[in-house]
């Protein structure tokens, strides 16, 4: 047997060739493991910028590959022939990774072939929070910076989504602005607030920054920005006090912080999970609520807005209206999409005090439910009923009338009418489905009725 592979020709090429295909080998092994992370800042020394790139892909979602240079941009795996989705994320009070990082990322890779890039700038927005507001214009010349890069290697202007949080939002409108508004979009997550709400539109996020620009609200009422700042703006919840958050401040930071980080859970939710998040204009949430905005007629002819990675929001028109305020409801723990529909109580005749009915849909496993009011001396009462699982899949539905008083030894006049409800955007080309039979409601007795509603 020959055992020194030198006096065989034929086995000395062999073991040559086997060194080489391990060594190329250990090489790529070692290219993909080359993972980058978020910086972390100390609180003491968060006002340098310190911006990071970092590329995430389809094959490898969870390794960030960092782009220095423009050696480092041609040797990675970016594509230039997918959409690239920019993650920019806002203040940083411990100078640490966003939490929500990774989940958001995985999620734009599930839903959608792209690139996905993080900007990671936690040591200039660590610290004190107007400093980090000083350092949103250095920041976006930087992601400008980096932008050209993509576009000498032929990445068109319109396959550029940036998605900011916060004061991330408004980097991102500064960054569109640089482009004259020809980036293709701009999400903006729960634009902040402070130092932006009075500001110029050249100072903040707004329409003109890019060919479709959203945002999505969720705490309007302290750390998020009040007014519309794009084409769409969704007022989740009302945009604000959002469901399933904690309001009491012994909860601690998640008391302050919980409704602002909803808009990117609600996001991601969005991008993951199957009801459409699908929001209707309105003047108010209030009137949302009470069943007044039934479809998107006005402005929206042929669609709704739907909060995902639809073209221009799922919104089929020609030219974008500018700031409109769209209205949805959510649910208060993952997964967060709804359905809404509409219900209404028509009375037989008129009562001469307001008629508070409640109302629930029940499933195998749940229920859910709304009040309505049908005002004196009117006979139709109607509101909005969200639930977590498709209308034709509620097995029945209870009505109960409750007296808004408490009147002892005193008989009542029974509530006559007929109960109806359509699914949103209620089609006024169809008849909204109705009960057949005339239903008789007694005070704080409820009714039960089969509900039979065909899938659509």
């Amino acid at each position: 047997m020959v055992t020194d592979p030198r006096r065989c020709p034929v086995l000395t090429i062999m073991v040559r060739l086997l060194f080489i295909f391990v060594g190329a080998g250990s090489e790529n092994i070692t290219r993909s493991q080359a993972c980058t992370d978020f910086q972390s800042a100390s609180l003491l020394r968060g006002s340098s910028l310190k911006v990071q790139f970092l590329l995430f892909s389809s094959s490898n979602p969870s390794c960030g590959q960092l782009l220095s240079t423009r050696e480092d941009l041609q040797n990675s795996s970016f594509n230039t022939t997918l959409g690239t989705k920019v993650i920019i994320h806002g203040f940083r009070v411990l100078g640490t990774k966003p939490s929500w990082t990774d989940g958001l990322i995985k999620a734009l890779l599930q839903a959608a072939q792209a690139n996905v890039i993080a900007v990671d700038w936690v040591h200039g927005s660590t610290a004190a929070y107007y400093a980090a507001v000083e350092n949103v214009m250095k920041l976006a010349l930087e992601i400008a910076s980096f932008i050209r890069k993509l576009l000498d290697l032929g990445v068109p202007e319109k396959s550029i989504h940036l998605i900011g949080v916060s004061l991330g939002a408004h980097a991102g409108g500064l960054v569109g602005h640089f482009f004259e508004g020809r980036l293709g979009r701009i999400t903006g997550l729960d634009p902040a607030g402070p130092k932006y709400t009075k500001a110029s539109r050249e100072e903040r996020l707004d329409p003109g920054d890019a060919v479709f620009v959203e945002a999505i609200h969720t705490d309007a009422d302290n750390f998020g920005i009040r007014i519309p700042v794009g084409h769409i703006d969704y007022y989740v919840n009302g945009g604000r006090d959002q469901p399933g958050c904690p309001r009491f401040i012994s909860s601690g930071y998640n008391y302050l912080i919980c409704d602002h980080m909803r808009s990117v859970h609600f996001y991601i939710s969005a991008l993951t999970d199957p009801c459409p998040m699908m929001a209707f204009p309105c003047s108010s949430y209030k009137d949302f609520l009470t069943g007044h905005c039934l479809d998107c007629l006005d402005p929206f002819p042929l669609s709704c807005p739907t909060i995902g990675l639809l073209d221009n929001g799922g919104v089929h028109v020609g030219k974008l209206s500018t700031e409109v305020k769209v209205y949805l409801t959510t649910a208060a723990s993952a997964p967060y999409c709804v359905y809404h529909s509409l219900v209404e109580f028509r009375l037989q005749t008129r009562r001469t005090s307001d008629t508070n009915i409640e109302i629930a849909f029940l499933s195998s496993n749940s229920s859910f439910s709304t009040s309505i009011i049908i005002p004196k001396q009117q006979t139709v009462g109607k509101g909005l009923l969200p639930h977590s699982a498709p209308r034709c899949q509620m097995k029945s539905v209870t009505l109960q009338y409750r007296h808004k008083t408490w009147r002892r030894n005193k008989e009542e006049t029974p509530v006559l009418g007929h109960f109806c409800t359509a699914p949103l955007p209620v089609d006024t080309s169809k008849e909204i489905f109705c009960l057949p039979q005339l239903l008789t409601l007694t005070r704080n007795n409820p009714l039960l009725r089969g509900l039979t509603v065909a899938c659509d």
